[in-house]
């Protein structure tokens, strides 16, 4: 019989597990009987095991997957053995565990996920990466059951205004509020969010296709403008000497070549500011660009971020600032803090505390061909990509603050400080009214101190104060089911999010949307989450009044203290699926639910009018020239 089961199974795969202090018969004895256990299984799989000095004096070509036992400490050998595996692209799991229980558990589990992705005609060695990322299989499955089935759009019920589920903040109201903070904000862990990775190519987007397309020696650069219809040159042009690193460019390129025409001169300075290594300003993040000048000193976004910190975020002389980077950035951040921390820290009297942290790799996503099948590299290998920005969600979630603000990195301004500063403040002040309310009326609840005049006015505060949709027939539930429902209303992360009226910049803005279950709520949307070919969408859509500027103020923890598990607030049925060139080949992309959109979608939400004065991004180059980006 034992022979009879061997010859029907198709694959032999060879399973090397390599550790010091390993009882090799008891392990393999238990992951074999683990992995087929009914012997049955249309896959043989064959175990061996070693110590660490031998692995590193033999050279196995018959195995198929090598498993290494690690400990905490770091191993020489281990090293040497990893980078001898590396070498020969053998197909590699390292496991750190401090028992053999549990390093025999991590065996299992492995081997589980191994059976998953064999049956998911994946290979030994796609495992291997995708385990080393740390993305579940079943994060895989999901993406692409997304892929092959697309992603339900949004029903929008109606833009958010005023009064209809956007609250206005008269300049009184804001000092009002502000005040409020600035009295409370001791009680609290305050930091600064700033979203801050990737590159700034797009921001000299239409730079990068002039040097591509532009020959001097063919035609001028009105003939190119003109032929492109390139009106964004035009303006970078004209207004050239007014940008904070005109004098440094045209000192780097103006020594070697001091006789150029005018033509020349705009072609080299375009040139030297994208391709010399002193800027190569589109390979560089944002945080570090030169965006302002005051007098001879030129300011980055992360000079007018820790300002910014010192001016609302502070509390006992302290200031916190987390900026989410790409890794291959921190030297450059580093740098550029560095050089203007200590200035801030001495004017202020506030010490300014920074901290960072990456996109995490076990939130990067599968990227597929048009077929929706895996795309592969020329060397085999799976392609993944960042998830987005929705991917911070995991960042956000480990902070070890009560309350965030939260501003994108090229959102600052050269003259509006003052005023962003009170309406920051003031939206806080706003989330630390609302929490007290809340937080006593859970407290209520949790010592069941709850009376039927009591739940009329936690509903009417919800719907009222939060903007939460209550069941017209909720005055049929008894008040124990009342009483649920207003506790699930209610513990929830808090977020206070500042609209802008809307003046046609590109992104998402406040809409109030039909849920699968059929009720409201208001959400953060954006115009690919909208099926813009149904007409009456698309005109909801045009409809909105107010933009979503990414000025959010969140509040982290429940009423008794304790952080909220971010992750349970997640749509995970929305996102963005989005198309790539990669090796001249088309390829679909999936983002996670974006941070502020389907990330929070489960988070009570509070819109509310803030001055456009707040508001000024940094998309394009030229965004520099507008008055919020110049000298007064």
């Amino acid at each position: 019989m034992e022979e009879s089961i061997t010859k029907r199974k198709a694959n032999i795969i060879n399973i090397t597990v390599y550790g010091n202090n390993l009882n090799g018969r008891e392990l393999t004895s238990e992951l074999t009987t683990f992995i087929d256990s009914d012997g049955k299984d249309a896959r043989e799989f064959i175990f061996r095991t070693a110590s660490i000095n031998i692995a590193l004096n033999e050279n196995d070509k018959s195995t198929n997957l090598f498993i290494i036992a690690a400990d905490e400490n770091s191993d020489v050998n281990i090293e040497k053995l990893l980078r001898s595996l590396e070498k020969n692209d053998s197909s590699h799991i390292v496991i750190t565990t401090t028992t053999p229980e549990e390093f025999t558990a991590q065996c299992k589990a492995v081997l589980t996920s191994l059976k998953i992705a064999l049956d998911m005609e994946f290979s030994i060695s796609d495992l291997t990466d995708i385990w080393q990322r740390g993305i579940p299989l079943e994060k895989i499955k999901q993406q692409l059951h997304v892929f092959k089935n697309g992603i339900a759009k949004t029903t929008l019920k109606k833009p958010a205004r005023l009064e209809d589920g956007i609250f206005a903040m008269p300049y009184d109201a804001a000092q009002k509020y502000a005040s409020y903070f600035d009295d409370k904000k001791d009680n609290f862990k305050l930091t600064k969010f700033v979203p801050s990775s990737g590159a700034a190519s797009r921001m000299f987007k239409f730079l990068i296709e002039f040097i591509a397309e532009f020959d001097p020696a063919k035609e001028t650069i009105n003939a190119y403008i003109n032929r492109k219809k390139q009106s964004e040159l035009n303006v970078f042009l004209v207004g050239l000497d007014k940008f904070p690193f005109y004098k440094e460019v045209s000192e780097a390129f103006k020594q070697n070549n001091p006789g150029w025409r005018k033509d020349q001169k705009a072609y080299y300075f375009i040139k030297t500011l994208l391709e010399d290594k002193s800027f190569d300003f589109a390979n560089k993040p944002k945080g570090i660009l030169p965006f302002h000048k005051y007098g001879d000193f030129i300011a980055t976004p992360i000079y007018e971020h820790l300002k910014e910190s010192v001016a609302y975020t502070s509390s006992q002389k302290q200031a916190y600032v987390h900026f989410t980077i790409s890794e291959d950035h921190l030297d450059g951040f580093l740098d550029s803090i560095n050089e203007v921390k200590t200035g801030i820290e001495l004017e202020s009297c506030t010490t300014i505390n920074v901290s960072f942290s990456y996109q995490q790799k076990y939130t990067d996503t599968l990227a597929v061909t048009i077929n929706n099948t895996p795309f592969r590299e020329e060397n085999g290998q799976l392609l993944f990509r960042p998830g987005g920005h929705g991917a911070l969600i995991e960042n956000l979630g480990k902070l070890d603050v009560d309350i965030v603000f939260i501003k994108n990195i090229d959102n600052v301004s050269h003259n509006n400080i003052k005023t962003i500063a009170l309406y920051k403040k003031a939206l806080a002040g706003i989330l630390i009214q609302l929490q007290e309310q809340l937080f006593s009326y859970l407290e209520k609840i949790a010592q069941n101190d709850i009376s039927e005049e009591c739940i009329e006015s936690i509903f009417t505060f919800a719907k009222e104060k939060l903007s939460q949709h209550i069941p017209t027939d909720i005055s049929k539930y008894t008040l124990a089911h009342k009483t649920e429902y207003a506790a699930q209303l209610l513990n929830r992360p808090i977020r206070i999010c500042g609209m802008v009226k809307n003046e046609g910049e590109p992104g998402g803005g406040p809409f109030w949307i039909v849920e699968k279950n059929g009720n409201l709520s208001l959400q953060i949307v954006e115009s690919s989450q909208v099926d813009l070919e149904n007409k009456t969408q698309q005109q909801l859509f045009s409809n909105s009044t107010h933009f979503n500027p990414v000025d959010l103020v969140c509040g982290l923890k429940n009423y008794i203290g304790e952080f909220f598990n971010l992750q349970d607030f997640v749509d995970s049925s929305s996102g963005f699926i989005t198309y790539k060139s990669r090796l001249g080949k088309e390829v679909k992309s999936y983002e996670l639910p974006g941070l502020w959109n389907g990330a929070m979608a489960g988070w009570i939400t509070v819109f509310v009018e803030v001055p456009l004065e707040t508001f000024n991004p940094v998309k394009t180059v030229n965004d520099l020239l507008k008055p919020a980006h110049q000298p007064q």
